[in-house]
C-alpha cells in the first residue's frame, strides 16, 4: 500500500468523468466475455481514468480489478492514484512469491513477466477477478495473459491502437475501439499544450529495417553517429530551443553520449541516460533534469512511457522511426500543459513529420484498428519511396541458418529495371527473386519441413521484397500486392515439395 497522504488524488476533468461513464455503460450492457479496447493520446489521463473506472468497478460489480503494466514505474504510478482515492491494491513484485490467505485485495497491480511466472506456477494465483485493465496495450506482451482470465472482461488503454507486432492485431484480442479526445480537441480545451514543429530534412541512406518493422538500432548509430549528424543537430538546436528545458531522443548509446559530448564542448548544460543506468542513478539524473531550468537530457528509448515531466520546452527527434506509436509516446513527452507552457517546440531530424503528418493532425483510428494493415502501408507510402531508403536486416535466427548474402546479393529494383532495359517484362523480376528465394532455402534446409519452416521464417522478407517490385511498377492495389504474394508463396511451396520431398 502507498501511503495516501503523499499523493494527492487527481480531479478528474469533465471529459474524464463522461469516459469513465462511457466505458462502464458498455460492461453493464455486454457479458463477461467482452473486451474494450481504449484510445486517448498521451497526456489525456488515462492512469486517472482508468483508475477510476477500477474504483468504481470493485463497488458495482463486487468483483476484483487486476492491472497489468509493463514498467514498474507504471506500476507505482498507478498504485498511487489508486491508493489516493481509497483504493487498496498491490504490487505484484518480483519479490511477491505467493499471496497469504489473509491477504485479499479488491485491486492487483502486475507486471505482465511477473505475473505470467507466477501463473505459470498456479493458475489460481489471484482469484475472482471481474475486469482485467492493460495499460500500454499495444505491447503484444500482455496476451499471454489473458488465457488465464477468459471469463473476465478486459479493458486495454492505449495512445496508439496499433499492435507493436503488425502480424498479431489488437482487434484479435479486443470486440471494439472506444475512441477517445483527439489532440486538437485536448489543445483547443486547455488541457495539452500545443506543439511548433520544426523539420530538417536528412539523408537516411545507410538505414535497415530490422525484423519488427523499424529502422534497426545498429545502422541508425552509423547515419546518427557521425560529425555532420552531430553538427546538425547542434544547429538546429541553437536555431530553435537554445535556452529552453529539452529532451532529445536517440536511436542507440553511443549516438546519445556522442550527443552529450558534443554539447558539453559548447558549455550547455547536458546530461545522458539510457536503460543500462541503475535506479539510483536514474533517479539522480531525472532530479537533474527537473531541478535545471535550462538542462538537456539525452536519452534512448526510456523516457518513452512513464516519464512525466511538464517543465519539458522543446523535444527533439533525433532518430527516425517507422512506428506511429513511439512518434507519438515521443512527443507526448513535450506535451504536458502548465499555467505558463501552452506552448512546446518539436524539433525533427528523422522526416518523421514527412512520415507521419503533425502530431495534432486528425487520426481515424477506428481504420487503425478495424484494418491495420492498410492503415500502415497507406501512411508509410505518403513518405518519398521510404522502402527505397533502407535495407532489410535479417534477425540472428535466419542468419543461423541460411546464406542471407545470397538474399542480401538481389536488388528487386535494380533486377527490375533491368528487365526493362532488355525489353523483358518487369514481371520477370518476380520469377528471378522466386529463383534466389528458392536456391537460398534449398541450400539450407535438410528437408522439406525445414524448408517450409525457414520460408516461413522469411514471410517479412518476401513481403520486403514484393513490396519493392509493386513500387516499380506504375499501377498496384493492395488487393494485387496481396494475389501477389500469395502466388508467389504457393509457387514456392510447390517448387521446394518437388526438390525436397524425395530427399
Amino acid at each position: 500500500m502507498i501511503d495516501t497522504d503523499l499523493y494527492k488524488a487527481k480531479t478528474l476533468y469533465p471529459f474524464q468523468k463522461d469516459t469513465v461513464e462511457a466505458i462502464l455503460k458498455e460492461f453493464e450492457e455486454q457479458d463477461n466475455r467482452f473486451n474494450l479496447l481504449f484510445q486517448l493520446p498521451t497526456g489525456g489521463g488515462k492512469t486517472v481514468i482508468f483508475s477510476e473506472i477500477a474504483r468504481r468497478y470493485i463497488k458495482h460489480f463486487e468483483k476484483k480489478v487486476l492491472i497489468l503494466t509493463h514498467r514498474i514505474e507504471l506500476s507505482v504510478q498507478t498504485s498511487k492514484q489508486l491508493s489516493a482515492i481509497r483504493v487498496e491494491n498491490k504490487i505484484i513484485s518480483s519479490d511477491v512469491k505467493k499471496l497469504d490467505e489473509d491477504e485479499d485485495y479488491p485491486c492487483y497491480i502486475a507486471m505482465v513477466e511477473t505475473l505470467n511466472n507466477r501463473l505459470q506456477d498456479d493458475e489460481n494465483f489471484i482469484e475472482g477477478v471481474g475486469l482485467v485493465i492493460v495499460d500500454e496495450a499495444h505491447y503484444n506482451s500482455f496476451r499471454k495473459i489473458f488465457q488465464y482470465y477468459e471469463s473476465a472482461n478486459i479493458l486495454g488503454v492505449t495512445a496508439t491502437p496499433l499492435s507493436s507486432n503488425k502480424a498479431l492485431p489488437l482487434n484479435d484480442n479486443y470486440d471494439k475501439l472506444l475512441v477517445g479526445e483527439c489532440i486538437s480537441s485536448l489543445i483547443d480545451n486547455g488541457y495539452l499544450s500545443d506543439a511548433e514543429t520544426f523539420t530538417y530534412d536528412v539523408n537516411l541512406h545507410g538505414l535497415k529495417i530490422g525484423s519488427n518493422g523499424d529502422f534497426t538500432v545498429s545502422s541508425s548509430e552509423l547515419v546518427y553517429g557521425n560529425y555532420f549528424m552531430q553538427e546538425k543537430l547542434l544547429f538546429a538546436y541553437e536555431e530553435v530551443a537554445i535556452g529552453d528545458k529539452t529532451l532529445i531522443f536517440n536511436s542507440g548509446i553511443e549516438t546519445s553520449i556522442a550527443v552529450e559530448e558534443t554539447f558539453k564542448k559548447r558549455g550547455y548544460k547536458i546530461r545522458h541516460l539510457d536503460s543500462t543506468f541503475s535506479d539510483r542513478d536514474r533517479k539522480d539524473v531525472l532530479r537533474w533534469f527537473k531541478e535545471t531550468p535550462d538542462a538537456i537530457l539525452t536519452s534512448v528509448g526510456i523516457l518513452t512511457t512513464g516519464f512525466d515531466e511538464p517543465t519539458v520546452e522543446t523535444i527533439i527527434l533525433n532518430r527516425a522511426t517507422r512506428s506511429l506509436t513511439l512518434y507519438h509516446q515521443m512527443i507526448g513527452r513535450g506535451s504536458r500543459r502548465l499555467p505558463n507552457k501552452s506552448r512546446f517546440k518539436l524539433i525533427d531530424l528523422g522526416n518523421n513529420v514527412r512520415r507521419f503528418g503533425l502530431w495534432q493532425d486528425y487520426i481515424n483510428w477506428q481504420d487503425a484498428f478495424r484494418f491495420p494493415d492498410r492503415f500502415l502501408e497507406a501512411r508509410l507510402s505518403e513518405a518519398d519511396d521510404i522502402e527505397f531508403e533502407v535495407e532489410f536486416e535479417f534477425n540472428k535466427p535466419l542468419k543461423e541458418r541460411l546464406n542471407v548474402e545470397m538474399l542480401e546479393s538481389f536488388d528487386m529494383k535494380e533486377i527490375y529495371y533491368e528487365c526493362i532495359d532488355n525489353n523483358i517484362k518487369g514481371k520477370q523480376a518476380v520469377d528471378l527473386s522466386l529463383e534466389n528465394h528458392f536456391q537460398a532455402i534449398q541450400t539450407a534446409a535438410e528437408d522439406l519441413y525445414d524448408g517450409l519452416d525457414l520460408l516461413e521464417m522469411l514471410q517479412e522478407h518476401v513481403e520486403h521484397r514484393l513490396k519493392a517490385y509493386t513500387k516499380c511498377i506504375s499501377k498496384s492495389t493492395p488487393n494485387y500486392f496481396k494475389f501477389l504474394l500469395e502466388t508467389y508463396n504457393r509457387k514456392l511451396r510447390q517448387r521446394l515439395r518437388n526438390e525436397l520431398d524425395d530427399e
